[in-house]
C-alpha cells in the first residue's frame, strides 16, 4: 500500500482431501502477489481463501513471516478445517544423531 517492497516467507500445511497442488502451479500463484499492493492480513487471507476454494482440503494453514519493516517484523497465521474433520493424536519419534547413527 505504501509502495514500499515487501519480502516475506509464506508456509503452507495442509492435508489434502481429494485433490493436491502442483508445487509449480503454487510457486506461480504466490508470485502474482510479486507487484500486488496490499495489506500483509488481507495477502494471507486471500491466499488461504483462494486455495480453500480451489483444493477443498480437510486441513490447511498458511503462515506468512514477513521481514522487518520500520522495526517491526509481521507474522500472520490464517487456518481452515473441514467441518467435522479432526487431526489425528501427535507421534513422537525418537531423535537421531545422523552423524553418529545412534538413537537418544
Amino acid at each position: 500500500m505504501t509502495g514500499q517492497p515487501d519480502f516475506a516467507t509464506v508456509t503452507l500445511d495442509y492435508i489434502a482431501d481429494r485433490q493436491c497442488v502442483e508445487l509449480k502451479s503454487l510457486k506461480l500463484y504466490i508470485w502474482s502477489f510479486r507487484n500486488e499492493g496490499a495489506f500483509h492480513e488481507a495477502v494471507t487471507n486471500r491466499i488461504l481463501d483462494d486455495l480453500v476454494r480451489t483444493l477443498a482440503p480437510r486441513f490447511m494453514r498458511v503462515t506468512a513471516k514477513f521481514f522487518v519493516r520500520g522495526g517491526i517484523f509481521t507474522t500472520v497465521i490464517a487456518e481452515h478445517r473441514k467441518r467435522g474433520w479432526k487431526h489425528a493424536p501427535a507421534i513422537m519419534l525418537p531423535l537421531v544423531d545422523e552423524a553418529a547413527s545412534t538413537r537418544f
